[in-house]
């Protein structure tokens, strides 16, 4: 009896747990576009600087999010053009093309999008990222992240997203 009171409270606590990983939230974006997306997961974290991740779509496009800190204030800010580089588990190097640069809540998170090219969705759904640079034109050249932390997130909520339009 014991036995399988742990067996179905094993079973709920991993279950339970997979269902909040795919808790999908939305917004409306100012030009009244609705996107999807998750919350950030800490990629990265020292004294010195920290970087948040996630999967952001508007059902059409996916979109690797980025929130680094510190960042620049917003007129720097808007100079970031440059592809973000990221590696992934399988060895590889994809370039993710700049989309846009984001301030939120009162330009207290500054959040920067990359596009997923359509050909490297299976990639990102497949592999946990490993590490990746960033460009942060007006405060230093290249910011490099070696990923300590939730390095399966991206796969993991980009699964979320693809097993949703599935059914």
């Amino acid at each position: 009896m014991k036995l399988k009171f742990i067996v179905l409270f094993l079973c709920f606590v991993f279950n339970a747990k997979g269902i909040a990983q795919c808790e999908i939230k939305n917004r409306v974006q100012a030009d009244g576009s609705m996107i999807y997306y998750f919350e950030p997961a800490v990629f990265y974290t020292t004294k010195a600087k920290s970087l948040k991740i996630n999967i952001v779509t508007d059902k059409e496009h996916y979109f690797v999010a980025l929130q680094p800190t510190p960042f620049p204030d917003k007129k720097e800010g808007k100079k970031i053009k440059e592809d973000l580089i990221i590696h992934l588990a399988d060895n590889k190097t994809y370039n993710l093309a700049h989309y846009d640069t984001q301030y939120r809540r009162n330009d207290s998170i500054m959040q920067v999008l990359y596009l997923i090219d359509n050909k490297d969705i299976e990639a990102f759904s497949n592999y946990e990222a490993v590490s990746a640079e960033i460009n942060m034109q007006g405060t230093e050249f290249v910011r490099s992240y070696n990923f300590k932390l939730h390095k399966n997130a991206i796969v993991e909520q980009l699964n979320c997203f693809l097993k949703k339009e599935e059914n």
